[in-house]
């Protein structure tokens, strides 16, 4: 009996380049993507480098794990099955946003070294910007912006991240932004650089490889 893979027909070769596409917005396509324990600061940061990439003329998204799970990823729980699903999902339709030539914010836990070679897997090395959002569970726990750490004491929260389910040390972020020790000013004006620095850089590479 035939899969169900092969009644798929693939259009790609049908639709506009990745080039073209880029070629419309003026900019390249980057996923940048940010990982950490909950309330490192992941979303405001996510949400404070949309504004000013915006300022500066680019077309940006932000992805947040708690409005995925609301809607694309409704119905995914917290096993490691359910987690490896969510991120993987994401992944991909961060793909199409940077095929699209768009800047994608992604702001999720991302708990384990399996789950961020994934991304990699499906993003690739030139398309990804992997950012450690450093701060101790001790912190986040002070912080505590979603009452998430108070519900997780009282066991309201299954799996949670940190304290029963690991959250294992990124081993090769391209960037760590260490929220503990600096201001959010600080922490968000070293993110824009290094994204800055890698979409200029694909800027060069884009505008020498069509010069040539």
């Amino acid at each position: 009996m035939p899969s169900s893979s092969d009644n798929l027909f693939p259009t790609d070769r049908l639709l506009r380049s990745r080039a073209e596409r880029e070629a419309v917005l003026g900019q390249r396509g980057l996923a940048v993507w940010l990982c950490g324990l909950s309330g490192s600061g992941k979303t405001t940061l996510a949400n404070a480098l949309d504004r000013r990439l915006a300022a500066d003329g680019f077309k940006s998204m932000v992805l947040d794990g708690d409005n995925v799970r609301t809607g694309l990823n409704r119905g995914l729980g917290f096993s490691d099955d359910d987690r490896r699903e969510n991120i993987r999902r994401v992944a991909e339709v961060s793909k199409l946003f940077v095929q699209a030539g768009l800047v994608v914010i992604n702001a999720f836990i991302t708990p384990r070294e399996e789950l961020r070679a994934m991304t990699r897997t499906v993003l690739g090395d030139d398309d990804l910007l992997e950012v450690y959002v450093q701060a101790s569970f001790e912190t986040c726990e002070r912080r505590d912006p979603k009452g998430l750490y108070a519900r997780a004491a009282g066991q309201g929260v299954a799996s949670f991240t940190g304290r029963d389910s690991a959250f294992e040390v990124p081993e090769r972020p391209d960037l760590v932004l260490h929220t503990e020790s600096e201001t959010p000013a600080e922490s968000l004006a070293r993110l824009y650089l290094a994204t800055r620095a890698r979409l200029d850089r694909a800027a060069r590479d884009r505008d020498t490889s069509t010069s040539s």
